[in-house]
């Protein structure tokens, strides 16, 4: 009898155990990046001693990503956690991402369009973002609300939210460049051979997301290798708005370098230049720089689509974290929980923002546990905003980097007047298609 209470009391205890505890799963994260890899490794030590989950981080070495990707998940230590760049990546790895639709770190994503996915499932949620748009010395403009001689109705930048205000304002503070002390709104448009990267990428990705949107395309189908330039007018607005209310004439937009750009911008020659959060630290490292980083704003860049008034900034990333549905349910959860932590608990959050350097796009953080460089303030502002939806970065489905530079050639000869815009639109259109068969 003692044998048998005994033994059924041992049944019971083994019994209770498995329900009261669990089995734990782990993560395993293939790391993109090898500078921060060191970073990773700490804040798997962190966790683990927070939480007693483990988590193994691993690098792929620069420029091997999908390669190393590919060998780890055909092995049984296969990552939990990877990445992927975007709708293009999606296509690579939709066998192995699960629907991250119930995760709490989704349901904190500041701009949800921000997210890849697929119908109606999440597949990869952006875990680091940088933006761009038009950046605007806020002293300047005030200035000229404040002029005597301005001949608009507008008050201030806040009620410039469409391509039509932003003309009429610029063109009247060209007009008033001498009362303002500047040489003439915009920064030289840079269209020297490879430093033509913020037009043939960054403001060509307007029209191509509108194309895009507007025309329900799947960006992880075929359907991206073609396009019609279908917002090419809208792209001509602004490109020439650039290059007339210039601080240069167009004819000389062909020497002209983005280092060129940012300091004729730090040196208060123009009150306003089209860059990206990055650009900070070039405008202050300016000798002699004199705009001051409260005076330093962001516009989205109106082209004249309808409904711009709802447009935010350029936004986005080729950062965007999966979850292996392969992974068994536990590892799948301890991943999702691990994730959360890092971008909600105050230890995640330390790293997210002073030791990884990254603009979190998730509303977890307070004002004093965000990046304080002004522009990457303006992009968290800009996300906050109610009823404004984020730019996606499209221009990571551009088929080449020839396309790229044959695009900023074509805009150079415009500019210049040896090639009419509707050449410019045909080569835009052949070259996009031809280079999507390569």
């Amino acid at each position: 009898m003692k044998k048998v209470i005994a033994g059924t009391l041992a049944l019971l205890t083994v019994t209770a155990a498995a329900f009261a505890a669990p089995k734990k799963g782990q993560v395993r994260y293939l790391n993109f990046k090898p500078e921060v890899a060191s970073i990773y490794q700490e804040l798997a030590a962190a966790y683990e001693k927070e939480t007693g989950v483990k988590v193994i981080v691993e690098t792929a070495a620069n420029n091997s990503y999908e390669s190393t990707l590919t060998s780890k998940m055909a092995t049984k230590q296969a990552p939990t956690l990877f990445q992927i760049n975007g709708p293009r990546g999606y296509a690579n790895w939709k066998n192995y991402c699960a629907d991250l639709s119930g995760t709490e770190l989704y349901k904190h994503l500041s701009d949800k369009s921000l997210a890849v996915t697929s119908g109606k499932q999440v597949v990869g949620i952006p875990y680091v973002v940088e933006g761009y748009g038009i950046i605007y010395n806020s002293a300047i403009t005030d200035k000229y609300f404040a002029l005597s001689t301005k001949a608009t109705k507008y008050k201030s930048m806040d009620e410039v939210n469409n391509f039509a205000a932003l003309k009429e304002v610029a063109d009247d503070m060209q007009k008033n460049a001498a009362a303002l002390g500047i040489k003439g709104v915009f920064a030289s448009t840079s269209l020297k051979a490879g430093e033509d990267w913020r037009w043939q990428t960054h403001l060509a990705n307007l029209p191509v997301y509108y194309e895009f949107k507007n025309n329900k395309i799947d960006l992880a189908s075929d359907a991206t290798k073609k396009i019609n330039f279908q917002y090419d007018k809208e792209f001509k607005n602004i490109f020439d708005l650039y290059l007339t209310d210039s601080v240069i004439p167009a004819k000389n937009v062909g020497v002209k370098t983005v280092d060129n750009s940012m300091a004729e911008f730090a040196l208060e020659e123009c009150a306003m230049v089209q860059n990206g959060n990055w650009a900070w630290g070039q405008i202050s490292g300016v000798s002699g720089n004199k705009v001051k980083a409260e005076n330093v704003k962001y516009l989205p860049i109106y082209t004249g689509v309808a409904g711009e008034e709802s447009q935010g900034l350029c936004i986005g990333t080729e950062n965007f974290y999966c979850i292996n549905k392969k992974a068994s349910k536990e590892d799948q959860k301890a991943t999702a929980d691990f994730i959360y932590w890092l971008y909600s608990s105050k230890t995640g959050k330390d790293y997210v923002t002073n030791k990884l350097g990254f603009i979190a796009p998730f509303d977890t953080f307070a004002e004093n546990e965000r990046p304080t460089d002004p522009l990457a303030v303006e992009i968290n502002n800009w996300m906050s905003k109610p009823g404004i939806t984020s730019v996606a970065w499209n221009f990571t489905l551009f088929p080449s980097q020839t396309f790229k530079d044959n695009f900023g050639a074509s805009l150079l000869r415009y500019a210049q007047g040896s090639k009419d815009w509707a050449d410019v639109k045909s080569s835009v259109v052949k070259d996009w298609a031809n280079e999507s068969d390569m």
